[in-house]
Parts: structure tokens; sequence; C-alpha cells
């Protein structure tokens, strides 16, 4: 049953009722569990839960009265019946898989709903892409809502996208039957300078009477966010301590808090309600971008959650923000998030609310995964050539492609460089002192170089720069063609010829993530849709990813999960320092920067 064909509230209004009234049999009852109640913040022992034509008719103490012949009975045996985990803000492309690997990852960690911005595509791809990705999470048999990406660029003139999204395109896509709202409105300046495209997507959004995504990645939070939040967002999953949140929450917009593979934002924002002791009504839990390998073997929005209560939030406030606030936010507390008379059935069987065993999830009435394993069919989306073939670099690099000349008698220079920071996406603007061989600018200690390769319309640009934080040793390199977000090819490396290597297997592949050291191919995860996703299943995905992780770890890197940190060296609209196909960016003034400083 795919979303285009699961009947509504008003479809099956009078089933229910003959349910509910016992005039008729329902489907489907949950027996004798505790009954997590996320609207009054209760667990209600010995409760049953009666479905019918994939939706919830009837909850209370005995629901005998609903039962047929063929009515199917799952025994709760005293465990809580919990509904079914929202995520409210990620990328499926992040995962590195399809929507449809995602669903058959996410599953049997009990998510029945994901709000997913498609923006990497679209980057990639253009609103073709977006349609694809629409397309393939209408099939699954969870709930996939897609927001409407609303930057690409993401900063414009600051980076060359393969195609660019207008609000003409916002305001087509807000036709479409999977679209619950628009992106992350990334291109803040712009939102708080009233760029009249940005205003006009929001337009387009709110008149359709959907939501607005928010990217507010400034620590100001003084006229310039207030601003933005005049502009019309009405979330924000940027922040990063608890003042961020408090903000976010007093004016009115929803503070979504991530625990993603490298994100881990949530420790220093949920203060906000277990000391500040806010309403935690406005404060939703999301993962933005976890890839394969933390899905497969750590979990997704069960993880998220469970990180929640280790912080200290009261297990049934950390269930709310995982469910019916997001249900809330996006306009569709009627529809999911609770457990309650005419929303769709989707219920998690867990015989702990803290640690959050999931022991079994039911999506729209049916079992869907049952101790950690998927029992349903996740359909896939036939992807066209044209999805295949996006790795578009006018020839082989060779290793002066990565030189960087230095100013004409100089011994040494002073380089701006790119810090990365661990467990954040933001980085560091600084400055080291390099030395010059050959008249050519070298990366020593713990600086590396870092490349950007236009892989979009064959120009054959190359951007080089530096960057310090990643701790690799030894000749070695490591490319991506998810290279958020305009997603050319960022190589990082300690040798030019190894980044010339690394470069041209993943023009070969058609794109992924690999990396060399001595002129070996240590590992490879191999994205071959768009460059960024594949659509083997996500076991054998998270495999390569892992292999990935521990070739990054031999090369001396010790930094946790950091391919995220890569992966956004090229992220123009979260600060400090970033690199584009343009230069080196200043995301504090959003410009280009010289990348060697003026010789005094």
């Amino acid at each position: 049953m795919t979303d285009k064909t699961f009947p509504s509230w008003p479809d099956v209004a009078a089933q229910l009722v003959e349910v509910a009234a016992g005039r008729r049999p329902a489907d489907t009852i949950i027996t004798r569990g505790i009954w997590v109640n996320v609207h009054t913040r209760e667990c209600l022992p010995d409760h049953d839960i009666a479905i019918a034509a994939g939706r919830i008719a009837f909850v209370g103490p005995d629901a005998s009265h609903c039962r047929g012949d063929n009515t199917q009975i799952i025994e709760a045996k005293g465990r809580y019946m919990v509904p079914g985990l929202c995520d409210g803000h990620m990328h499926i492309e992040s995962t590195m898989l399809t929507p449809a690997e995602f669903a058959r990852a996410v599953i049997p960690h009990g998510t029945t709903s994901a709000f997913t911005d498609p923006h990497e595509i679209a980057n990639v791809l253009g609103l073709n892409g977006v349609r694809m990705m629409h397309d393939e999470a209408l099939m699954q048999p969870i709930n996939i809502f897609t927001q409407m990406p609303s930057c690409a660029p993401s900063a414009p003139g600051l980076e060359t996208t393969g195609f660019e999204i207008t609000a003409e395109d916002v305001a087509e896509a807000m036709a479409w039957p999977g679209i619950i709202g628009l992106g992350e409105m990334m291109n803040f300046p712009g939102v708080s300078n009233a760029d009249p495209q940005m205003l006009a997507e929001i337009a387009a959004t709110q008149r359709a009477n959907k939501t607005v995504g928010g990217h507010y990645a400034s620590p100001d939070l003084g006229p310039a966010f207030a601003a933005y939040v005049a502009g019309g967002p009405a979330d924000d999953h940027e922040g990063t301590c608890e003042a961020d949140a408090v903000a976010r929450m007093r004016q009115g917009m929803r503070s979504m808090i991530r625990l993603g593979s490298a994100w881990y934002d949530v420790k220093t924002q949920i203060t906000a309600i277990t000391e500040k002791g806010l309403d935690p009504r406005n404060m939703i839990l999301c993962t933005d971008d976890s890839h394969s390998g933390t899905i497969t073997n750590e979990g997704h929005m069960n993880r998220v959650v469970r990180h929640a209560i280790d912080c200290g939030c009261d297990p049934l406030i950390a269930l709310q923000m995982a469910t019916i606030n997001t249900a809330t936010h996006f306009g569709l507390e009627r529809e999911i998030g609770s457990l309650t008379p005419g929303r769709r059935a989707d219920v998690i069987l867990s015989s702990d609310l803290k640690t959050l065993p999931v022991e079994m999830v039911i999506a729209r009435g049916e079992v869907v995964a049952e101790d950690g394993e998927c029992r349903v069919d996740c359909p896939h989306y036939d992807w066209p050539d044209t999805a295949r073939s996006t790795v578009n670099m006018a020839r082989d690099l060779a290793a002066e492609d990565f030189d960087i000349p230095a100013p004409e008698g100089a011994n040494a220079v002073t380089a701006n460089v790119i810090g990365v920071v661990e467990n954040q996406a933001p980085t560091r603007a600084l400055k080291f002192e390099l030395p010059v061989t050959e008249g050519r600018v070298q990366a020593t200690g713990e600086v590396c170089q870092i490349a950007l390769v236009e892989r979009h319309r064959a120009t054959g640009t190359v951007t080089n720069a530096f960057v310090s934080g990643f701790g690799y040793e030894g000749r070695m390199a490591m490319a991506s063609t998810v290279a958020h977000d305009s997603h050319h090819m960022i190589v990082v490396g300690t040798d030019a010829e190894q980044m010339a290597l690394a470069a041209n297997r993943l023009r070969e592949v058609g794109g992924g993530i690999i990396i060399f050291r001595d002129g070996e191919e240590l590992a490879l995860v191999a994205l071959p849709i768009a460059g960024l996703m594949s659509d083997r299943p996500a076991a054998e995905v998270a495999a390569d990813a892992e292999a990935l992780v521990q070739a990054m770890i031999d090369c001396g890197c010790k930094l946790n999960n950091a391919y995220m940190q890569h992966s956004l060296l090229a992220l123009v609209v979260i600060p400090e320092l970033r690199i584009s196909d343009l230069g080196l960016v200043d995301v504090q003034k959003f410009e280009i920067i010289p990348l060697l400083e003026p010789q005094t």
C-alpha cells in the first residue's frame, strides 16, 4: 500500500465508527499493552488498540467488542505501545541509500515517518531529481514526506551547482501529492535582506498552507535573526547551544535538535527543557545527516530518543519530541504522531521506555518489522541512466592540478586554512605559516591540502586550498562526490599523486567516496546514483562505509565519523570557512577571500 492509495480518514470514517462501536470486526487488535499517550504524557496499562483500514479505530481497556473471526490478534504481553517515530528533518541522500533502501534500513528501528529534504540531488539533477526522490518515497510502506528544496545554489554567487531551483519550481512542486513544505532555507542572509527569490519561495509555500523549513547557521541572535524569523521559516536545526534553542522557541519557531552520525547537538540544547524548564512541545528531535553505517549498526530515531533520555530528558517528553511534536509542526497531528482514533496505525512494541528496544513495528496497520528484521517489500524506482552518469569531469587529473603557486621569491606564506571541528558542522577560520618549495606552497604538519574538482559541467576547474584537523599521515588522499551542497568532488590529501588517483577513480566508477594510500585503493563506497546514493541493500553499503571509516583511521584520522566533516567542507552556508568552485569562502562575511595572505 502506497501513500497514493492509502485511504484518508474521511474515506474510511464510516468503517472506523462501525469498528469502534463493535458493529464491525477490526482487521487487527493489539492486546494487553501499556498505552503511551503522547497527548497527555501518560502510560496506561492493560489497554488494547483496534485497527481497521490501516488506521486506529479504538483505544481502550478492552477491545473484545471489536473482535471478529478473522481479526488478527497481536499480543503486546505488557509491553509499551509507542507511536511510530518521526524524523523531523533529514536528508535521505546522506544515508548513501535510495528512499527504498533507507526505508528498509530504518523500519526495524521504529521510524515510520520521515520529513526529508532532497536538496542534495536537487543540486545535481534539479527538479527532475527531486521528483524521482519524491516518487520513490511515495512507494514505501512507511510515511516519507518530501520537503521541496529551497536553495540550489545554497549561496548564489559563492558556488556553482549542476542545476538551480527557482521560485517557479517551488510553486509547481507544492501541488505534488507527497510535498509537505519547503526544505531548509539555507540562504539566511538572503531572507534577512529580503531577497525577492527567497521570499517568493516562502510565499509560495505559505500560500499552499505548508511548512517552511529553516536553517539559520549564524551565532548572531540580534536583528539579523529577527529578520530571518520575520521572513517565515518555522523551524531551525542549526542551533548548537542552549541559547540557540531558547531564542528559536521564544520567537515561535520549533527548535529541532539533532543527533546525526557526527552532529552531537542534543546534549547542549536539551537543557532548555531539562534545566530551564521551557515548554517541550516546541522542541523536536531529528537526525539531519546519518550515514548507512550509523543507521545499520546504531539505529535511527530510536538512537536519538535514547540519547535524549541519557542527557536527562524524561522518556515521555523525549518521545513527544519524536512523535506528536513533529506531527503538529507539519500540520499532521490528526494523521500521525499518536495512538489515537483516526490516525495511521503506526505502532512500536517495546519492553522498556528508557532503552527503547524496538521489538515489533507496525506501520499503517501491517507488521513491517519484528526482532530487528524488516518484514515487508520496499519498492524501488527505476532510476534512469541520466541519474547514473553525473561525474562530468573534463579529463583525468594529474598531480600538477593540485599545485598551489607561491608569490615569486617567497620562502614561506601565511595561508587561510579551514579548521575541522569534531562532532559539529561549523568549521574554524585558521591561519598557518606554510613553507614554499620550488615555488609551490607545501602542506605540512597538521595541515593537509583540499581541492574542489568541478564535476557538473566538465569545466576542468580545480580549486585548491588547505584544511586542518583530520590528522592524516603518510602519502594518502580521500575523495568524495558527496560534497554538500553543490556536490562537486572534494579531495583531501597529503600527496598530490594520491589526490589525482582518488579523483580519477571516482570519475571511473561514477561517484562515491574513496581512499588511496601509497598508490593502493584502501576503501571505496560506490554511489552511482547522482554520485550520492547506492541502490544496494543498506547492510552492504554500511559495510563499505565502515571499511571507509577504518581506512581513515589507518591513515591517521582519529575524529569521530570524520567522513561527515569531509563531506561538508564545501557547505558555504555554515561558518566559518569553506571551499567552493569559485574559491575560499568566508561564511561570516559571505564573500570569497584569498587563500594566501598578502606578503608584507
